[in-house]
C-alpha cells in the first residue's frame, strides 16, 4: 500500500476544491511579470494564498522556461507545528494535494537519512506542516512532472542545510525551494524596513544579522546563501509585500518576499 501523506490545509490555506485550486494559481501566475531567466533555486512565502499568493506567483513564473528540464524538487521550509531536532524527512510515498499526488524520491531521501545524523524520518513533523504544503500546487501546475524532496527544519543549523542541499544539488534537472516568510505581526512602516534588510541580506548572499525575526525560516534561507555563495550564483528579488498590500489590515502583517538564484553558467 503506497504511504501518502494528506493535505492539512486544502480549504483553508488554499482551495480544495481542483478546479477552484487551478484557476487561483493560474491567476497568480499570470499576474506575476514575465521571467527572462530560469532559475536553480528559488525563495517563495506560505502564508494562506489570499495573502502570499501574489508573491509566490513571481517566483514559480520564473521556472516555466525549465518546466520540461526540471525532474526534481528540493523543498525546505521551517518547521511550525512539532519539535523538529535537525531536519525531518517525510516516509510517506507521496504527497497528496487536490490536483493529484506527487511522488516522493524515497530512494534519496533515505540515503541522505542514511548519511547524515541529523536528517530523520518524522512523520509527525509534517502532518500538519505548511509551509512545504502551500508550495506544491504552484509546482504541480508549472512542471510537466517531478519527484519531491521535502525536509521540515527545526534545531538545525544553517551549515547543515548546506551540507544537504551540496548534497542534493544536482545539475539543471533539479530545483532548489526554500519556503519562509520574512517578519511578522509589525505595523506596516516597521515590517517594510525590517524585510528591506532582509532583502539586501538574501541578494547579497549575506547571512549577517538575519535571525528569526527577520524570516521564520531563515535556517534554511541562511542555508541556500550559503551554498549560493560558495558556488557564485546571483540572486534577484522578484517581489517584496506583505499582507498589508494584499489582503490584510496594516497595524500587524506578515511580510513576503520572492527571489531567484541564478547560476553563473546556467542563466538561460
Amino acid at each position: 500500500m503506497v504511504k501518502t501523506r494528506q493535505p492539512a490545509v486544502a480549504g483553508t490555506f488554499y482551495p480544495a476544491e481542483p478546479a477552484a485550486l487551478r484557476a487561483e494559481v493560474t491567476a497568480f501566475l499570470s499576474a506575476a511579470s514575465p521571467a527572462a531567466r530560469a532559475p536553480k533555486a528559488l525563495i517563495a512565502p506560505h502564508a494562506g494564498y489570499m495573502y502570499s499568493g501574489p508573491i509566490a506567483g513571481y517566483a514559480y513564473n520564473t521556472i516555466r522556461a525549465r518546466c520540461d528540464v526540471i525532474e526534481r524538487v528540493v523543498l525546505l521550509g521551517p518547521a511550525h507545528r512539532v519539535y523538529v531536532d535537525g531536519i525531518a524527512a517525510s516516509g510517506a510515498q507521496r504527497f497528496a494535494i487536490p490536483t493529484g499526488d506527487i511522488p516522493v524520491d524515497t530512494t534519496t531521501v533515505n540515503a541522505l537519512v542514511d548519511r547524515f545524523d541529523f536528517v530523520r524520518i518524522s512523520d509527525a513533523a509534517h502532518r500538519l506542516e505548511h509551509s512545504l504544503e502551500v508550495q506544491l500546487p504552484f509546482l504541480a501546475m508549472v512542471l510537466s512532472r517531478f519527484s519531491l524532496i521535502p525536509f521540515a527544519v527545526g534545531n538545525a543549523t544553517p551549515e547543515q542545510v548546506t551540507a544537504v542541499l551540496d548534497t542534493l544539488w544536482g545539475g539543471a534537472e533539479t530545483l532548489i525551494v526554500i519556503s519562509s516568510d520574512l517578519s511578522h505581526y509589525h505595523d506596516y512602516e516597521t515590517a517594510r524596513g525590517l524585510d528591506r534588510f532582509t532583502s539586501d541580506r538574501i541578494t547579497a548572499l549575506d547571512t549577517r544579522g538575519l535571525t528569526s525575526e527577520h524570516a521564520c525560516g531563515v535556517i534554511p534561507v541562511s542555508g541556500l546563501l550559503r551554498a549560493a555563495a560558495r558556488r557564485g550564483l546571483r540572486a534577484a528579488t522578484l517581489d517584496l509585500r506583505n499582507s498589508g498590500d494584499t489582503a490584510g489590515p496594516k497595524d500587524q502583517v506578515v511580510g513576503y518576499g520572492a527571489y531567484a538564484f541564478y547560476e553563473p553558467d546556467h542563466d538561460a
